[in-house]
């Protein structure tokens, strides 16, 4: 890990990981998609419906997943000062609450049809719509402590208490009763059908490998605002000197 702390080292790496990332990730996203939504039949209680399941499933996924990095990334800040690490958390903010916004967005649509209704305060989507305001809030925090060069370790801290909420998220169709359906994927097995599973899990993986482009081109570019603000403070101290 310490050996990519090295700005130079991960950018060298990042040049060729950020693009193959990006397109096996749109890759792969489109063949889940295209299979899921052209080639799957309905379901025999919700109809067409179904077929948000390939959007929904992966951005709720990638909506816990933001901020699980964002809380890893913090702790390892924390705990071994990595100088890349901070980076990394506030490049996977963003996507983040981009995937978190799209999982309510579609689920909303998704439970118009199947509940006969747009929202309901059960666990499951109180808690989803309170991760998205996390990211609201770490997002404005990472902003202000990089503009008023305030400590790291602040948006740091606020990463790593916000991932109380992910298991949260996980479990709470198991411990409150409620309209949507419980989990589905559990460690080594699924209910859901195979002619569902398989464009499902190639969705999935499609969508991850983009979000993993995605933090890698953003960590790449504040890397280079944060080194150009570098060169230009220099030379406003060296024109000061001379």
């Amino acid at each position: 890990m310490h050996g990519f702390a090295n700005p130079k080292r991960f950018l060298a790496l990042a040049k060729w990981l950020t693009p193959l990332l990006l397109v096996s990730g749109i890759v792969l996203s489109a063949i889940g998609l295209a299979w899921g939504v052209l080639n799957v039949p309905p379901d025999r209680l919700m109809g067409d419906t179904v077929r948000i399941l390939f959007i929904h499933v992966p951005a709720a996924w990638l909506g816990m997943g933001g901020w699980t990095a964002i809380a890893i990334s913090s702790l390892v800040f924390l705990v071994w000062k990595h100088p890349l690490a901070s980076l990394a958390a506030r490049a996977a903010a963003l996507p983040g609450a981009v995937f978190t916004a799209v999982c309510l967005a579609t689920g909303s649509i998704w439970g118009r049809p199947t509940w006969g209704t747009w929202w309901v305060w059960d666990g499951r989507l109180t808690s989803m719509l309170v991760l998205l305001f996390l990211y609201f809030g770490y997002m404005a925090l990472a902003q202000a402590v990089a503009r008023e060069g305030g400590s790291s370790r602040i948006p740091a801290i606020f990463g790593l208490v916000g991932a109380i909420n992910i298991p949260i998220i996980n479990r709470s169709v198991v411990w409150w009763n409620s309209l949507h359906q419980p989990p589905s994927i559990t460690m080594g097995k699924s209910a859901i059908d195979p002619v569902f599973l398989w464009p499902l899990l190639i969705a999935v993986v499609g969508f991850s490998l983009l979000f993993g482009g995605i933090v890698l081109a953003r960590m790449r570019a504040l890397l280079a605002d944060i080194q150009a603000d570098a060169r230009l403070r220099r030379k406003a101290l060296g024109n000061e000197i001379a």
